[in-house]
């Protein structure tokens, strides 16, 4: 037995610890339930209603924005995209950096001198559009101001105090969709939507006279200058109803800037192949067109506002089938001479009217033969 190999009496158990889990390895992350600090904040706009939600005339829901995050803000602009900048590298805002800065003033006494001072100032400022979109905050707040007197509506309470206030933010909106870098912006995040409640108001006291007018300041800056992507969103919504109904009711201000933005996008193919899309659609606008023209020549209005019902019905006349339907609601006053009377030093409407009684004429007599004929 000398020779036989003595086992240590230890050799064969485990060890004590071989069996056990590493102490950390079942431990989780110290962060992984840790949610991210922005992750339970709500969109800034999931509150918001739909501007057209209790409309049923309304077409449906327009596509989602097409905006890409991260080629949304303007680099010239980037000091402005933190909510608490003050400086960036030195950068010292400027005076009007500052009142943008101000408008997300948790103080509503700040914010609302900025945007109010913001507005009187707006002319002389001419990337006060590219500014106000670019900043962080800044077009947030603005809707707010927009909606925040949507319980006003209907009934109709609105105060002179908040009309003006919500006027403010309005023209600040209309810098935005006038200057051509932040146009389409405006209209992909489809901020006329939120504006079409003022326009279907029908009280005729001065707040909501002023709030028309107004919002139709920022339509009219849409279709300034010609841009038939413009025409293509504007003709989607129900923008041509909204301002016939005004120019049927409205001051005599609104009326012109409705008519005004109706003109400009009849001017466009789209907007023309939408008015005559339906006989019944064409045969409406030119009904509302011709009984505002004869109640500005009863009324002895200003006849600046015919000029530009000429033009509408000129740009209609321009297509022979709709010549048809013309000839049936173009009141007496544009055939019997009456208007030419007040446009005897007038060359340029003169002769619009002349070629408009032309069309409608040759049209006219091509339907006549067309049914001796048959």
């Amino acid at each position: 037995m000398s020779n036989l190999p003595h086992p240590h009496p230890m050799s064969n158990l485990p060890h004590p610890m071989s069996n056990l889990p590493h102490s950390m390895s079942n431990l989780p992350h110290p962060m992984s339930n840790v949610p991210h600090p922005m992750s339970n904040l709500p969109h800034p706009m999931a509150n918001l209603p739909h501007p057209m939600s209790s409309n049923p005339n309304f077409i449906g829901p327009m596509p989602p924005p097409r905006i890409s995050q991260q080629n949304f803000f303007m680099p010239q602009y980037q000091h402005l995209q933190s909510p608490s900048i003050t400086r960036v590298d030195g950068y010292m805002p400027t005076e009007q950096e500052k009142l943008v800065l101000d408008i997300t003033n948790p103080n509503d006494e700040v914010k609302e001198m900025a945007i109010a001072e913001l507005s009187m100032k707006k002319e002389l400022h001419y990337n006060l559009g590219p500014l106000l979109m670019n900043s962080f905050g800044t077009m947030t707040e603005l809707l707010k101001e927009v909606v925040s007197i949507y319980h006003c509506l209907s009934p109709p309470t609105l105060s002179p105090n908040s009309s003006d206030k919500t006027c403010n933010a309005l023209s600040l909106l209309q810098c935005v969709a006038s200057h051509p870098e932040t146009k389409m912006l405006f209209l992909e995040a489809h901020f006329p939507l939120f504006l079409y409640p003022f326009l279907n108001t029908t009280s005729r006291s001065k707040p909501f006279d002023y709030l028309r007018l107004t919002t139709l300041g920022v339509i009219g800056s849409l279709v300034k200058t010609d841009s038939p992507d413009v025409v293509c969103y504007l003709v989607t919504t129900e923008i041509v109803p909204l301002c016939l109904q005004i120019i049927e009711m409205g001051c005599e201000l609104s009326k012109s800037v409705a008519t005004y933005i109706v003109l400009r996008i009849i001017h466009d193919e789209i907007g023309l192949k939408y008015i005559l899309e339906h006989p019944e659609r064409l045969f409406i606008v030119g009904e509302v067109l011709g009984n505002l023209a004869v109640s500005i020549i009863n009324d002895h209005q200003s006849i600046r506002l015919i000029k530009n019902i000429i033009r509408c019905f000129l740009r209609i006349s321009e297509d022979d089938r709709a010549c048809e339907i013309l000839r049936e609601f173009l009141p007496n006053i544009f055939i019997n001479g009456a208007l030419h009377n007040l446009f005897v030093d007038d060359n340029a409407t003169s002769g619009m009217l002349n070629q408009l009684i032309h069309n409608v004429n040759v049209a006219l007599g091509i339907s006549v033969a067309s049914r001796v004929l048959m």
